[in-house]
This record gives C-alpha cells, sequence and structure tokens, in this order.
C-alpha cells in the first residue's frame, strides 16, 4: 500500500513527490556522504527519526521561524539534507512546492507527515 503525501491539501504519494523534486537541478543534487551513511548506521533510523522531529520542530514549524530562508544548514546533519532535498528547508519552499501558507504554526499531524518524508527520503539515500 502506498503512502500518502498530504501535508496540507494537496494529495500525491511519496513516489510522485519525489519524482517532481527530481525534476528540479538544485533539489535533485543532495545525497549521503559514506561519512553520513556511517552516522546513520551507527544511530539508527529510530535515532535519526527523534533528531528530524526535532529539526523540524526548531526550524520550520514555528508560523515565522528565526532567520526564515536562512535557518536550515546545507550539511551538518543527513537529516539537514534532506530539508533541503525534500523542500521542507525553510516556510518559502514548502509554501511553493507544497502551498503550505506562511504565517500559520503547523500542525503535530504536519509535522508528523514532514518527518515521514524526510525519513523516506533519508532510507532511499542511505541504500544507494
Amino acid at each position: 500500500r502506498r503512502k500518502v503525501l498530504a501535508i496540507n491539501y494537496i494529495m500525491q504519494t511519496k513516489e510522485q513527490a519525489l519524482e517532481k523534486l527530481n525534476k528540479s537541478k538544485f533539489r535533485s543534487s543532495f545525497y549521503l556522504t559514506r561519512a553520513e551513511k556511517a552516522y546513520i548506521e551507527d544511530k539508527g533510523m529510530e535515532t535519526i527519526r527523534r533528531h528530524a522531529v526535532d529539526l523540524v520542530k526548531k526550524k520550520i514549524a514555528s508560523a515565522y521561524p528565526v532567520n526564515d530562508g536562512k535557518q536550515t544548514p546545507m550539511h551538518g546533519h543527513p537529516v539537514f539534507k534532506a530539508m533541503h532535498a525534500t523542500a521542507f528547508c525553510c516556510r518559502g519552499c514548502m509554501e511553493k512546492w507544497y502551498q503550505v501558507p506562511q504565517g500559520k504554526q503547523l500542525s503535530e499531524a504536519q509535522v508528523e507527515r514532514i518527518v515521514d518524508f524526510l525519513m523516506y527520503w533519508i532510507e532511499q539515500k542511505r541504500i544507494e
């Protein structure tokens, strides 16, 4: 059974969302390094998921994130790369790609769906 990615009102599968993102030269340029893959293996996917929840809440869940548009580093953690690759790096990108309005706090359900998609991306890149 395919999981549906419905961050706002857009209904699409995770595969469909990745297909669209992969058409972007910028979004498709992200990959996990050998060291990042080793980090994931060492920590385990459940720990990475907890990190993802914390980072999503800290970086993009607020209605008005601090330094929006510049708050998510490009490197330093696999979740940061996943956030850029999937366009969940800032509220502007989320609005452009998923029609999630700026200026509105993300719900717990939205945070959970975003984390699920980030983990899906990480899992795909982890095995490449």
